[in-house]
């Protein structure tokens, strides 16, 4: 078996992706086909004794699309979104034109609508003749699409939303202009002549406005992939013939020999040969203290060298790299991840093609009974005005609207439906450790000195210290430089004479006549300084995962400073309601197995996966959610909240992807939700809203269809026998604008939310 991905194009609803989907099943060979709407792409696998990728090209372009392989390159990236780009200007432009007719249609109609007579209002828009001149426009190019994807849906023997819009539209629209071409047909029947242009335009506007909004929302998903490559370095510096010469990164090959200077991004993975220094490798570890390399060390494209200079041997170049293996991990992962079918595409799904045979059998039985052509039309347009999907399109995105805008008020961006209705299904939650639990940065956590007590000399030590940091390139540090202006050491600092730094050792030098040092125990041991007074505190801080540095004036040690990522003060808080929840809680982080179960241990989190790579994150998550969960053994719907580079395959592979606003923009673009502020209390908030809109979401459906369900049968004149009464369409138009009018109102119940604790620590 091979699998391939292939880009999709011409799509415009969840029902295209079922017909494609259909289409690549059928093909003789292939074994798989997933097709997922919100990326615009299918991943396929066949075999490729039985059949080929044309055939399947082939398959998808017989239904109605497009299919073209997924090269995975940049410039395939930034052609995708030019097109979005082009895709967004067109319906713009056509939601312009489409939002003007409607504005003068409305004027035009209103007289009609309200039987009032209004001389204000320019007598030419009272015609139906202009009227039917504006609105030819927005069926036949406004309104295009939704006709040509209801063709293609009826090709493949299937239904969805744009085959309402096209049938409560188009049977409005021809029923206005048979009304405009043969009106003494209705006179002579003693019926009041109405038409609908102004309903056609404005439901195919309001339509046309939810695909402009989908469309900028599905840009969203392939800015993961375009930051992901920017980060790559553009150019490397290769030894060749004894020379240094620039070339660009796609000309490197294995075993080339690469210069590296401080400040600069490593071209593409490899192993150091000549030099040391320190990295960053914050974007593949998340981790926020630059790793020390030397000789015979591994590096990793697109990380940044820090301090020294260093020459490393190319061992992965191209689509071997490790940011290319993640580039590839987030595509197949959001590529894997099927569509949430919304609440209405389920419903529509039977709803369809019950309204469309009962129109047929409304207008057959009409026409055999009573032998008029003219009634049975009227009633057979009854039933397609009122079943138009004015409510139903309005049910999940009016609530979707306010219930994002109530997310963002309370620090929480929502890209969509899809990861509303899942999170309040959630039954895991996976926290990364590095600047998602912790601050993401080292900083002092504990400082004393041998006196262990608070006094003047513990300032005065601690400004020794200070100032002989605030020489140092370690990335420690600065930490010990913000801790002693935190406390109040005056500035500026004291002057350090005979510098020096000892590699993953310590530093030294002379302040204001005495010798001070800052080092690691197996320093001052070599120094021959004694320490027993310090060794109990050192070794309970090392239990619990800090980096500690011993502080010592003319040969005698004084202090001791601890560093570590520390947690947020919110994280505690935040694990504990997620808990009572009855959510089960994982950590998962690069980071050592001493520091990661200090850090559960702290926060009562029983389950840890340490040390963990991109790749392997993205693999545990996936583990997760095939295990079993609850009495019916379902599978596992799992959030993954993380902040890094590191983590953008695993929030891509996750149920609900939840990302922090201080983190980076890569993590953000491959999430579902983003936590503004970064408060892991967000999580919390966000599955309550979830709860919240979910709810008032099925109210907006039962409002839209129990409308439908009641008004069909008496447009389709269920009560002529009774009392001889027909539901004239205006007033089935009406009943259609009353059901919207419900859903939004209903909708805009929403903006009462507000979270509630659920623990008070």
């Amino acid at each position: 078996m091979e699998t391939c991905h292939l880009k999709l194009q011409g799509m415009s609803c969840a029902g295209c992706a079922s017909t494609i989907e259909k289409a690549i099943q059928e093909v003789e060979g292939v074994n798989q086909g997933n097709v997922n709407f919100a990326i615009s792409r299918a991943t396929v696998t066949y075999d490729p004794e039985k059949t080929t990728l044309l055939i399947i090209q082939q398959a998808v372009k017989e239904a109605g699309y497009n299919a073209y392989p997924v090269l995975e390159t940049k410039n395939e990236v930034d052609l995708e979104q030019a097109t979005r780009i082009t895709q967004r200007k067109e319906l713009t432009c056509k939601l312009i034109v489409g939002s003007t007719i409607s504005i003068l249609l409305i004027i035009g109609g209103l007289p009609m609508m309200t039987g009032l007579e209004m001389t204000y209002i320019p007598t030419f828009l009272h015609s139906f003749w202009i009227q039917l001149f504006l609105t030819t426009p927005v069926i036949s190019w406004v309104g295009k699409d939704f006709f040509l994807g209801a063709w293609k849906s009826f090709k493949f023997r299937s239904a969805n939303m744009d085959t309402l819009v096209s049938l409560g539209t188009g049977g409005a629209y021809l029923y206005s202009v048979f009304t405009t071409l043969f009106p003494h047909i209705f006179e002579s029947h003693g019926i009041v002549t109405e038409v609908y242009y102004e309903t056609v335009s404005v439901v195919i506007t309001l339509v046309l406005l939810g695909k402009l909004l989908e469309n900028r929302a599905k840009g969203k998903t392939s800015e993961a992939i375009q930051q992901l490559m920017s980060l790559q370095a553009k150019t490397a510096r290769v030894i060749r013939y004894q020379q240094e010469i620039d070339i660009l990164i796609e000309q490197v090959i294995v075993n080339d020999i690469i210069l590296v200077r401080p400040g600069e991004k490593i071209p593409v993975d490899g192993e150091v040969v000549e030099g040391e220094s320190f990295i960053d490798e914050s974007m593949i570890t998340g981790e926020p203290i630059p790793t020390q390399k030397e000789v015979g060390d591994e590096v990793i494209g697109a990380t940044i060298n820090k301090t020294g200079s260093f020459k490393f041997k190319a061992t992965k170049v191209g689509k071997d790299a490790v940011l290319a293996q993640i580039v590839k991990l987030v595509q197949d992962a959001q590529g894997s991840k099927a569509p949430i079918q919304k609440l209405a595409d389920r419903v529509t799904r039977w709803f369809v093609p019950g309204v469309i045979a009962f129109a047929i059998a409304t207008f057959v039985i009409w026409f055999n009974v009573m032998g008029n052509i003219t009634l049975a039309m009227i009633t057979t347009v009854g039933v397609l005005i009122i079943s138009c999907p004015c409510a139903l399109g309005l049910a999940t995105p009016t609530s979707i609207i306010v219930g994002t805008g109530k997310g963002a008020e309370n620090g929480i961006l929502i890209k969509g439906a899809d990861s509303l209705e899942l999170a309040h299904k959630l039954n895991t939650v996976v926290l990364d450790k590095t600047g998602t639990i912790t601050q993401g940065k080292p900083s002092v956590t504990n400082y004393i000195t041998v006196n262990g007590v608070t006094n003047n000399n513990e300032l005065e030590l601690l400004k020794l210290g200070a100032a002989l940091e605030k020489n140092s390139e370690h990335p420690l540090a600065e930490a010990v430089v913000n801790y002693a202006r935190s406390q109040g050491v005056k500035m500026p600092l004291p002057e350090v004479k005979n510098f020096k730094a000892v590699a993953g050792m310590g530093v030294q030098g002379e302040i204001m006549g005495r010798m001070v040092q800052i080092g690691t125990q197996r320093w001052m041991d070599m120094l021959g300084i004694n320490t027993k007074l310090l060794d109990v505190t050192r070794q309970q801080w090392e239990s619990e995962a800090k980096t500690t540095a011993l502080i010592a004036v003319e040969g005698l040690v004084e202090g001791l400073i601890g560093i570590a990522d520390a947690t947020k003060p919110s994280s505690l808080e935040s694990v504990k309601s997620l808990k009572r929840m009855g959510l089960e809680v994982v950590m998962l982080t690069g980071d050592n197995q001493k520091t990661a179960e200090a850090i559960a241990s702290e926060l009562s989190i029983q389950r840890v996966f340490a040390q963990v790579r991109p790749d392997q994150k993205a693999s545990i998550i996936k583990q997760i959610q095939q295990e079993r969960n609850g009495r019916k053994q379902q599978p596992k719907i799992v959030a993954m909240v993380g902040d890094g580079i590191n983590d953008a395959p695993a929030l891509a592979q996750a149920d609900v992807g939840i990302a922090l606003g201080t983190g980076t923009d890569i993590a953000m673009a491959a999430s579902d939700l983003t936590l503004i502020s970064g408060d892991l209390r967000g999580i919390v908030t966000a599955i309550q809203l979830s709860h919240a809109t979910m709810r008032n979401i099925k109210e907006n459906l039962f409002f839209a269809y129990i409308y439908n369900s009641l008004g069909i049968p008496i447009a389709a004149g269920i009560l002529y026998p009774f009392y001889g009464w027909l539901l004239n369409p205006m007033i089935a138009g009406a009943a259609m604008a009353f059901s919207s009018f419900s859903v939004v109102m209903n909708a805009l119940r929403l903006r009462n939310f507000s979270p509630q604790k659920i623990i008070n620590l």
